[in-house]
């Protein structure tokens, strides 16, 4: 597996899974009916951000991630990271590549450290591979997302030192 930059070209494989994983509505505060151009907008982001692609040997775009600064001015030392895998090739090892790599990104740099600011509380995978690679949950918004099967359940802020 190789992660790389996304480029423009990259968006039509990054898309389809993206529109189904928030079509779904079980993970991300995304709304559900986002347009392919609003979605671009906010996921392609320009530097200094970054998004980034995990290919296989092929070229298939396996999985997706975006890195940014988590907020502005004098909290701006303290990184942010997204993460969305095709689910064709969930369980794979790629999100936690995404997000070892996304971490790397964030210390060289030079923040100090990362924080994910709205894990759904059921998406246990998730938060099991944050913990496993230090995170931890700092707080949760109860009932702070509407999950459509679970009903309204926890958001969770979680956080690691780089």
């Amino acid at each position: 597996m190789l992660i790389r930059d996304a480029d423009a070209a990259d968006w039509n494989a990054v898309w389809p899974f993206l529109r189904t994983i928030v079509a779904a509505g079980e993970t991300f505060t995304y709304p559900a009916g986002l347009a392919a151009e609003q979605a671009r907008a906010m996921w392609m982001l320009p530097p200094p951000d970054r998004t980034v692609v995990a290919v296989d040997d092929a070229g298939t775009v396996l999985g997706t991630a975006k890195m940014n600064a988590n907020h502005m001015g004098n909290s701006s030392h303290i990184a942010s990271a997204s993460y969305m895998v095709d689910p064709a090739h969930a369980g794979k090892g790629v999100g936690r590549a995404l997000c070892e790599h996304t971490m790397e990104w964030a210390r060289a740099a030079g923040f100090r450290g990362m924080q994910f600011n709205a894990v759904v509380e059921t998406n246990t995978r998730a938060v099991a591979l944050y913990r496993s690679l230090g995170f931890e949950v700092i707080g949760t918004v109860p009932e702070g997302f509407r999950h459509p099967a679970e009903g309204f359940v926890g958001l969770h802020v979680m956080y690691r030192a780089l």
